[in-house]
């Protein structure tokens, strides 16, 4: 095959919008826009990382809540392929979440220290779109709608969240319907380990007219393994950027970021297996 045969990318489209405002993909990725949001407050070239990686994680848990929630629905549905296949593609982001703390890898403290102070209070503890990640795992707490008192809509969204069921009790209603008794009413309070959540998810392991259920607890269960994999690695960037100082947000800093690390995501998932 001669070389002359090698495809090239067409050079030239159908031009539309307005003049100036670049090519289709720049349209349609709105890369203007996008590239014009890094904007750092210092001359620290650390700081664009920081900005950068805040800004990927952000977007990242915006597209973790479009298929959380996919996941929910088909739950609900009793369409147990959609909701493995949503959160197969959350897996994945969940991945590049975690990966993403090596953006900050080389970052030292005396570069952190060199820009900490122009974000003042700022803080990713502030982040309405990991809380509402937060609330769909079941990991809730109202009191934390208190940093949106100013923010009424931001608040009543997540207000909506903390009162609606998570992915958890969506997973665990489907168990109720396939027959296995388990509570899965929606709370406002953080989800605690159930023996009788337990009791289910080992029938499922074990009972052989429940194996279709199985790869769901799988698919759940590295939905949790992948949460406490970014909250360790979320641990030790902030160990080695900063030490054990305070939180910018006024949080105790490694301490809290410690015992949000040990706190398991669908603990039933992971007790079952210390009798199994």
């Amino acid at each position: 095959m001669g070389h002359d045969s090698v495809e090239t990318p067409s050079l030239s489209f159908v031009r539309g919008g307005e003049p100036g405002h670049g090519t289709p993909y720049a349209r349609y990725a709105r890369l203007a826009e996008l590239h014009s949001l890094q904007n750092p407050r210092s001359k620290v070239p650390a700081e664009l990382s920081f900005i950068v990686t805040t800004q990927v994680m952000e977007l990242l848990f915006g597209l973790l809540r479009h298929e959380w929630t996919i996941a929910q629905h088909a739950l609900r549905e009793d369409d147990l392929p959609e909701a493995l296949a949503a959160l197969r593609r959350g897996t994945h982001a969940q991945d590049v979440l975690v990966e993403s703390w090596d953006l900050l890898a080389t970052m030292t403290p005396q570069e952190f220290n060199a820009f900490r102070s122009v974000f003042g209070e700022a803080s990713g503890f502030q982040s309405s779109a990991f809380l509402h990640l937060e609330f769909l795992l079941g990991n809730k707490n109202a009191a934390l709608l208190r940093m949106y008192d100013e923010v009424p809509e931001t608040r009543a969204e997540l207000a909506e969240a903390l009162r609606s069921a998570s992915l958890y009790d969506d997973a665990l209603a489907l168990l109720a319907r396939r027959g296995l008794a388990v509570p899965h009413e929606p709370s406002e309070q953080r989800h605690r380990t159930d023996p009788a959540v337990e009791a289910a998810w080992r029938r499922v392991y074990t009972d052989p007219d429940l194996a279709s259920l199985q790869p769901l607890a799988e698919a759940l269960l590295d939905v949790a393994e992948r949460v406490t994999r970014w909250r360790q690695r979320h641990l030790a960037a902030v160990r080695r950027a900063m030490g054990a100082k305070p939180g910018s947000g006024g949080s105790s800093g490694l301490s809290w970021l410690r015992k949000a690390a040990e706190q398991d995501v669908f603990p039933e998932l992971w007790s079952v297996r210390d009798e199994m």
